[in-house]
């Protein structure tokens, strides 16, 4: 049985350029129109540390409505999640740009009694936006998808009550910042985990549900959607170490396409679902929860996302939410084990 969980990570340009209005609130209003209409939800990822320290020093007037529209979502029905770029927390403004402190670029590699700061901040900042004292996430996307050196990073967001992670894309592989998926590619579509997020763990403290990849020839990753998307962002000057840790990061025939709903075409996306269809009339007792990911400062194909969403319903695919799913889950291991 397959289920689809679409995600945005709702944010500007990791260097802090970009408007809220046109990054954040104006196509993520899209986005909750396309899904109302369809009567579904999607997982917001809301960048609490950002959207936070833009909102203390009053830098963007559409931080209101930014935090407005998380409020909405929340009320609608739609799951909010945890992402996070802790980079933003020692950030500060000057001359019209921000200067990120990129000595806390990964979570994980923070000393833990620092990722708890930043997790519990975090929330709170949520729980403020909200008007919700008692809220926690259910679920979490590390910033860059970092989430290794695992075992700090997972300890403390099992204690502040977060479930469900979705940092792993199968395959990826990040030299500049030690990043390597690689061993999660013979994984299922989903698994407990503790102090390695590659490695299933029966009484893992997390769940992991990835989003979803496909390895593909390194030249399938330079289509003109995604390369006219590379353009659209922010001009970087980009470090000859960093740049080089790229290119090795590319070095490799296969690479792993995430399922983006902003990057391939509608086309792309329903080959890749086949597929798993496919795959599911072979064996449908297997549990398929399928994560689809975007990102509002990438989001400009709305057709896109509306046609796929019609394929899934012809396709009788249901589509769900990380606190839907993890329940599924845990309910399915419950009797397996009675």
């Amino acid at each position: 049985m397959i289920e689809c969980i679409f995600t945005v990570d709702y944010e500007i340009y990791g260097n802090g350029e970009g408007s809220l209005r046109e990054l954040v609130y104006e196509p993520a209003e899209k986005l909750k129109a396309i899904f109302r209409n369809w009567n579904a939800h999607c997982v917001v990822f809301v960048e609490a540390a950002e959207l936070e320290i833009i909102g203390s020093e009053r830098t963007d007037p559409a931080i209101n409505l930014v935090e407005r529209q998380i409020r909405e979502f929340h009320g609608e029905g739609f799951e909010i999640g945890l992402h996070l770029h802790p980079q933003w927390y020692n950030a500060e403004y000057g001359n019209g740009s921000w200067h990120l402190d990129y000595g806390e670029y990964n979570l994980c590699r923070l000393s833990p009694d620092r990722i708890d700061q930043i997790i519990d901040r975090s929330i709170a900042y949520l729980r403020k936006v909200l008007a919700a004292p008692g809220f926690c996430p259910l679920s979490f996307r590390a910033g860059n998808w970092l989430l290794q050196p695992t075992g700090a990073a997972a300890k403390s967001l099992a204690a502040h009550g977060i479930k469900v992670d979705s940092s792993v894309f199968k395959g990826g592989l990040q030299h500049q910042h030690d990043l390597d998926y690689r061993r999660s590619c013979k994984n299922g579509y989903y698994w407990p985990f503790s102090e390695d997020v590659n490695v299933p763990d029966p009484r893992g403290i997390l769940l992991e549900i990835p989003t979803f990849t496909k390895m593909v020839p390194v030249w399938k990753m330079f289509t003109p959607k995604r390369v006219g998307l590379q353009q659209k962002g922010p001009a970087k000057t980009m470090h000859w170490q960093n740049r080089l840790a790229r290119l090795r990061d590319f070095s490799r025939f296969r690479h792993p396409m995430k399922l983006d709903f902003c990057r391939l075409t509608v086309t792309e996306m329903i080959r890749m679902f086949d597929l798993e269809i496919e795959k599911d009339r072979r064996d449908p007792s297997l549990f398929r929860p399928i994560v689809v990911i975007g990102h509002t400062k990438d989001l400009v194909d709305f057709n896109a996302v509306d046609e796929f969403l019609s394929y899934l319903r012809q396709c009788q695919i249901r589509i769900s939410t990380f606190d839907e799913i993890s329940r599924r889950i845990q309910l399915s291991n419950l009797k397996t084990h009675e």
